[in-house]
């Protein structure tokens, strides 16, 4: 069986790069297609592949300026030939189900988010904006949403990491998926000792406007407890500046440091809403506690008052309410096998049989004659 495996661009290594590398492991021998690629910034795993770019990767300063041609990519993948694959996976959160595939191939996409800018975030982005493109951008989302929704008829079996996504599928695209979480190396994280437990609560994730880090940053300069902030991007700066003495930056920090700070924090505070969110995962691999707005992904992947909390109000006031009750009472010292066992529902073995079992369903059923549904 020919697999091709289409990704929106590889530059570098989140999420959504984690489940190419989980589909790569599943096949072995599949060739990966995607808009543009900086090899520097990806892992050997993904390394090793056959890795075939769209004409988007030939333009000017590509591998840094790729967003800036989002509304080439439409045709971009529709010039792709992907002539005699058997299957085809397509990795969609940027532009990647609009492939052209042929008659006998399987087409599965696996959605991480129906595009964010120009669906249900489109006016947080504009807002956000610089004034060229907030003044463009009216024009160019509108195709794009034609496209978007005309792209998703071409697509035989769509999956969704969250019920959350599976939700926006149905409003945006008419479709219905099946849920099938991302992988997480959930035998990376270890927890500690109650002795080595720190007194800090963590956020970890990059610094950006829809994450918003600012809440958590607004809330620590009101209560002075102590936070860490692990992670990088736009906002640092100007989040930097905002806060107190008692909130430390730490940036991108390695993977040892980031697993220390995992399974030491007293919680992760995660104010923002997420598609499925790896991070609480992640935490409560590592044996510790999440304290969560109460929307998106995160209400999937945290049981409220066993392996956190959660809070109804996106502000600092609300966090630090959650806090309150957080400290009030003693989850931090009885959720440790709860955050564990919960977490492992999401390991990659898990993600890994789903996607074979829907694989070789889907490809018998073809083979019978029947459409993939």
């Amino acid at each position: 069986m020919r697999v091709a495996i289409v990704h929106y661009w590889l530059v570098g290594m989140r999420g959504g790069e984690r489940v190419i590398e989980s589909l790569c492991r599943i096949f072995p021998e599949a060739d990966i297609y995607t808009h543009v690629v900086d090899r520097n910034a990806i892992s050997k795993l993904l390394a090793r592949h056959t890795i075939r770019t769209t004409f988007i990767a030939k333009l000017p300063f590509a591998r840094r300026l790729y967003p800036k041609y989002l509304p080439l990519m439409p045709q971009a993948l529709e010039a792709l030939d992907l002539t005699g694959y058997d299957l085809i996976i397509s990795s969609e959160a940027g532009p990647a189900k609009g492939v052209i595939a042929g008659p006998g191939a399987l087409h599965i996409c696996y959605c991480h988010s129906p595009m964010r800018y120009i669906w249900d975030q489109y006016h947080v982005y504009r807002r956000s904006s610089r004034l060229l493109t907030r003044f463009l951008m009216p024009f160019l989302s509108h195709y794009l949403r034609i496209w978007d929704v005309t792209s998703a008829a071409r697509v035989d079996l769509f999956l969704a990491n969250s019920q959350f996504v599976a939700s926006r599928v149905s409003k945006y695209y008419r479709r219905s998926a099946t849920v099938v979480a991302p992988p997480v190396a959930v035998e990376e994280f270890c927890p500690v000792s109650p002795g080595d437990l720190g007194d800090f609560y963590l956020w970890v994730g990059e610094l950006v406007t829809y994450k918003r880090p600012d809440i958590a940053i607004d809330a620590f300069n009101r209560n002075g407890k102590k936070l860490v902030v692990i992670g990088d991007g736009p906002e640092r700066k100007k989040l930097e500046k905002l806060a107190s003495d008692n909130i430390a930056f730490l940036g991108k920090a390695p993977f040892d440091v980031l697993k220390r700070h995992y399974a030491t924090c007293k919680a992760l505070v995660f104010p923002g809403e997420e598609d499925f969110g790896i991070v609480p995962v992640e935490v409560q691999a590592a044996g510790r506690p999440v304290i969560a707005f109460g929307k998106g992904g995160v209400l999937e992947t945290v049981v409220d008052g066993k392996t956190g909390l959660f809070f109804s109000d996106p502000s600092a006031d609300g966090l630090n309410e959650a806090i309150a009750r957080f400290e009030a009472t003693n989850l931090g010292d009885t959720c440790l096998e709860s955050c564990q066992d919960n977490a492992e529902k999401f390991s990659e073995e898990n993600f890994r049989k789903q996607i074979e079992d829907i694989v070789r369903a889907q490809m018998e059923q073809k083979a019978g004659g029947a459409e993939p549904a």
